[in-house]
């Protein structure tokens, strides 16, 4: 099953994934960083979800499994 990994270290709340992708990621008000709202999409989902992870500048979100 896929998961997916956010680096808060490395994100600068730029807001890509959440534009792409807004069922999965938000970019937090108060601390501005990403919030993965379902961690573990569904098989169906996978190429959103991947392409929504590709567009972070700065890598801050990986794929696992």
């Amino acid at each position: 099953m896929m998961r997916i990994v956010a680096d808060k270290g490395k994100c600068e709340g730029l807001g890509m994934c959440e534009s792409m992708a807004d069922d999965y990621f938000e970019v937090d008000e108060d601390d501005e960083l990403v919030q993965v709202l379902v961690d573990t999409p569904p098989e169906t989902d996978r190429a959103h979800v991947f392409a929504a992870v590709q567009a972070c500048p700065v890598l801050a979100l990986t794929l696992e499994g």
